[in-house]
């Protein structure tokens, strides 16, 4: 047995059952070790963000691990927008990449590269693998490592000679079982002092978007009319009817600093303080009032879950939760194809237990809005603010819940960063539905060209935020990857091609032609 063969072992045990791969020669012993190791299925991808993204989806799905396989220094470096991505969600991954054998280390090959400081970027945890007799127990580390507090990324450097070189038969370890985080009292107890009160706003993320957590947001908020906001961009929420829906933060600063500025006490719940995703000139970089106490009640890396538990408890809530949101599912939409007929189209053909992977941007700003009240179903986002993570993000998300419709929807600028992503649905079958949101223009650029002060009257300024000429052909390239596609420009062609496809098993695709620029 050789070290590829005993870390992959290792990881399956350790239930790491998905690896997301773009390999390279330095990784070809373990590729051959996959046909030894059943417990893992590899799956190729033709762009290493797109690896990288996928793992991303599969973890937030499914709460486990999923492995990449990358090629030194650079393939981690084309997978490091979306490990940013992941990061911010707090995904676990175990990023396996692979390295020159350490003889060659020193020869300073043109592929040579400090892996360890590119990896230290996005990971939790980094570790050389120095031996092959070592290799199993460094996996298991790297899964730990991946699933405690805060989960996150372990990155795992496989030197090739330590793949290829003799390993005994490893240790079947036990998988890991993370205990749960004790709440502090004393945060507890003043959090609910704080709730009795007015002007107290809980501003919530993480695992508090989970079912189990809006359940309890859903109490607080039932019996002592408390506002509940969350942040912009959670990494999985459970939304439509019957269940209790916090507050969005709007993404720009200035509304969401007028949403917040009644707040006397500003309570964090799983979340950071919220800032500005940018500086703007004359304004403040922070959203809370300076007048606002600021207190945690959880931080990111502690039990969100059993805090909010513990709250109720000490406010002592009765069982019963909220009603939720009211089931409202809008008629099919027919005319214009419009950012409102758009999200008026989806919410009518939505099915149950959808998951949505939302990159929409400028064009999906009715999507919320339409879709609150339809039946139950999860909806990822953009974390990172690191475009180019959503067809990733759904391809993972398809293999971790394959029964569920996958639609992912999908800025046509973002759309070009990993459209590769494309390739691996076809590939593997994956239930995906894909919407482009043509609409040929860096939109949110434009906007931000406004906001930021500056000026764009020229030529040059223009067409760098302009997607024409040439116009690009999302069908005939999705049809060059391998995945049936449909142009459409009406709001009535794009529900019956939407209710279609959800419905249909497969990866497809749908161009949504909008006006050019639309915002």
């Amino acid at each position: 047995m050789n070290g590829a063969q005993a870390l992959l072992k290792t990881l399956a045990h350790q239930g790491v059952d998905h690896c997301f791969a773009n390999p390279g020669t330095s990784e070809m012993h373990f590729v051959a070790a996959l046909d030894d190791v059943p417990g893992v299925r590899g799956i190729l991808t033709l762009f290493e963000g797109v690896a990288t993204g996928a793992a991303d989806g599969y973890g937030r799905v499914s709460g486990r691990p999923a492995a990449t396989l990358l090629h030194l220094g650079p393939g981690l470096g084309n997978g490091l927008a979306n490990l940013h991505n992941a990061r911010r969600a707090f995904t676990p991954i175990v990023n396996i990449v692979g390295d020159h054998a350490t003889s060659h280390l020193g020869l300073d090959a043109p592929l040579h590269s400090d892996i360890t400081a590119l990896a230290s970027t996005v990971s939790n945890w980094v570790k050389t693998s120095s031996r092959a007799s070592e290799l199993a127990s460094d996996a298991v580390e790297a899964v730990r490592a991946s699933l405690s507090s805060p989960r996150g990324i372990a990155t795992l450097i496989l030197p090739a000679d330590v793949s290829w070189s003799e390993a005994p038969e490893p240790e079947k370890f036990d998988q890991p079982l993370l205990s749960a985080t004790r709440p502090n009292e004393e945060l507890i107890r003043a959090a609910a002092q704080a709730l009795r009160e007015d002007g107290c706003i809980l501003y919530v993320g993480g695992d508090a978007m989970s079912p189990e957590g809006l359940e309890a947001l859903g109490r607080i908020h039932h019996h002592l009319g408390t506002r509940i906001v969350h942040e912009t961009f959670s990494r999985i929420s459970k939304r439509g009817a019957g269940i209790f829906a916090p507050e969005r933060l709007g993404y720009l600063a200035e509304f969401a600093r007028a949403q917040i500025e009644t707040a006397r006490q500003l309570i964090l719940v799983g979340v950071k303080e919220p800032v500005s995703f940018f500086a703007y000139p004359g304004q403040p970089g922070t959203i809370a009032t300076a007048d606002a106490t600021i207190s945690t009640l959880v931080d990111q890396a502690g039990d969100v879950l059993a805090a909010l538990k513990a709250l109720c408890d000490e406010l002592d809530l009765p069982k019963s939760n909220s009603p939720g949101v009211t089931a409202s599912i809008p008629e099919a939409p027919q005319g214009e194809l419009t950012a409102m007929s758009l999200a008026q189209a989806v919410a009518a053909a939505l099915p149950e237990g959808a998951i949505v992977v939302d990159e929409a941007n400028t064009a999906g700003l009715f999507l919320p809005g339409f879709t609150a009240g339809c039946a139950p179903h999860s909806w990822m986002t953009l974390t990172g603010g690191a475009i180019g993570y959503g067809m990733p993000v759904a391809t993972g998300a398809a293999f971790a819940d394959t029964d569920a419709p996958i639609l992912s929807l999908e800025a046509d600028g973002s759309a070009m960063y990993t459209f590769q992503a494309l390739w691996t649905q076809a590939r593997e079958g994956c239930n995906v539905t894909t919407v482009i949101l043509s609409n040929r223009s860096y939109a949110v650029l434009n906007m931000e060209l406004d906001r930021v002060g500056a000026t764009a009257a020229g030529s040059q300024a223009r067409a760098m935020l302009e997607l024409t000429p040439p116009t690009i052909d999302f069908v005939k390239m999705a049809e060059g990857l391998g995945v049936p596609a449909i142009r459409v420009t009406d709001a009535g062609a794009l529900y019956e091609a939407l209710h279609n496809s959800l419905r249909e098993a497969g990866p497809s695709l749908i161009e949504a032609v909008l006006p050019v620029g639309l915002g």
